[in-house]
């Protein structure tokens, strides 16, 4: 069927046209728009059986064996449909602004045994605990209009990596080795660069931004960063900093270029800096309207030095900003950045950038719960990133609409037409579907024997006269013998 061009179904034909020509084969064509018509359709669970039933209602096991080789076993590449949706999504975003910030994050999906490809017992966010849980990183780019994940890679932890019989049955690439989350994020960010992204501030949370030595990496590309630290983190307080490298004297062994440290020159932890600044340090700023009120809350900033392991170096660390979260009411300060934001950026901007972060946690809610990002049910490698993928695909076209979405509306609300679900379908697993496919062959399902008493007693049947006199003689004569 053609639709017109200006119609929500016209503008997704044509949004699913750029993404075959980047999946290789024409009859993935098919398949493709279908799992994307699901993942933004409002069936609760975005996993292939209630997808393949949406979509096909007419031939449910077909599709679904369709939809479960096209994501779990389909040899497109995850990179260049990313690529793709960047390129059509990304213009308009910019209609709204350009690119401010980069995000890296990670986001986890509990999860139970231990066949699921990455799953681990470790951190899970959802849960705010250590759990059985597999962890993807990610880095998106954004503005205040909206976000958009461009990289997207499982962690797998070293128990994985090391398990080579684990590994093979999940599908695990060979040439794939260990990294850390950091070390994943600075690849992502890397990739970026080299793709020439429009670029921005990269914002970090305390999970990333105490890696020294991923901020550093991210100076040398040029790129400036807001990155949460810990209470612990040790710095140079303003007008102080190590002492110089000891001074040589000729004919006392080799000169010496390390800076040093003493009982009179040594550094603090911010929270300790915090604690002790003056009252007129502190500033009530308003970042944003939130849903209710303005968003607002108290900080102070300050030029700072880092303090790791310069006692390595012949130069201290370069000044950058210290910026400090202590709202009214709390016993303490609550959060901590270091950023290397120019010097002579405002108050305002600098806690404005630290709190993008608000951002990528809506746009991740929108795309687990709407368009099902951790409702994969398969275990492999391959499976978990192909569904990932199309859920950004999906979500990326949602983004694009949001300008067609009434202010009203949900801003995930797009329709398109779909066939209409036979109304005894029943998804696997459910309490209202019949145990068999044929309930009467069901020995689970057996009909129950009737034991009451009847109401009219059920006339026996009797033997004919002359059969009965025969019977008698025959009797008789039985017993003469």
């Amino acid at each position: 069927m053609d639709f017109p061009a200006e119609s929500t179904e016209g503008r997704f034909a044509a949004y699913v046209e750029g993404l075959v020509s980047v999946i290789g084969h024409a009859d993935r064509a098919r398949p493709l728009r279908d799992y994307c018509v699901g993942l933004m359709t409002s069936c609760e669970r975005k996993c292939v059986e209630p997808m393949a039933a949406v979509t096909a209602p007419e031939r449910t096991a077909a599709q679904h064996q369709s939809l479960l080789h096209f994501v779990g076993e389909g040899g497109w590449s995850d990179e260049n449909v990313l690529a793709k949706v960047r390129e059509m999504v990304l213009p308009a975003i910019e209609r709204h602004g350009p690119i401010e910030v980069w995000m890296i994050d990670d986001t986890a999906f509990p999860k139970k045994g231990t066949h699921s490809v990455g799953v681990a017992r470790q951190y899970c966010g959802q849960l705010g605990k250590q759990d059985n849980c597999q962890v993807a990183v990610s880095l998106s780019l954004a503005n205040r209009h909206a976000s958009l994940p461009v990289a997207y890679r499982l962690y797998l932890p070293e128990a994985w990596t090391s398990d080579a019989a684990r590994r093979k049955k999940a599908g695990v690439p060979a040439d794939l080795t260990f990294k850390t989350k950091p070390e994943i994020a600075l690849e992502q960010i890397r990739a970026a660069c080299a793709a020439g992204l429009p670029r921005g501030v990269i914002l970090m949370d305390a999970g990333y931004g105490p890696h020294s030595d991923l901020r550093t990496a991210i100076t040398e590309l040029g790129l400036t960063y807001v990155a949460g630290v810990l209470s612990q983190t040790t710095v140079w307080a303003p007008g102080t900093g190590p002492l110089p490298p000891k001074k040589w004297t000729p004919g006392h062994g080799r000169p010496t270029k390390r800076l040093r440290r003493d009982a009179a020159h040594r550094p603090v932890k911010v929270k300790e800096l915090a604690v002790n600044l003056p009252a007129k340090a502190w500033r009530t700023v308003t970042w944003r309207e939130g849903t209710n009120a303005p968003l607002r809350s108290r900080f102070a900033r300050l030029r700072v030095r880092i303090a790791k392991r310069d006692f390595d170096r012949s130069e201290p660390w370069p000044e950058e900003w210290l910026l400090i979260e202590w709202p009214e009411g709390e016993k303490e300060p609550t959060k901590y950045w270091l950023s290397t934001l120019p010097r002579n950026i405002s108050f305002a901007r600098l806690v404005d950038l630290a709190k993008m972060r608000w951002r990528i946690e809506r746009d991740y809610q929108e795309l687990k719960q709407e368009v099902g990002l951790g409702h994969f049910e398969g275990r492999g490698w391959r499976g978990f990133h192909h569904h990932a993928t199309l859920c950004i695909a999906a979500y990326g076209f949602l983004i694009s609409e949001r300008e067609t979405i009434p202010p009203s509306g949900r801003r995930s609300a797009v329709s398109l037409q779909t066939p209409r679900v036979p109304k005894n379908y029943r998804p696997r697993g459910s309490a209202a579907q019949d145990r068999a496919s044929h309930p009467e062959l069901d020995p689970d399902n057996a009909p129950k024997i009737d034991r009451s008493p009847r109401s009219q007693p059920v006339a026996m049947s009797m033997l004919c006269a002359d059969n009965q006199i025969v019977a008698n003689s025959n009797a008789a004569q039985f017993m003469t013998q």
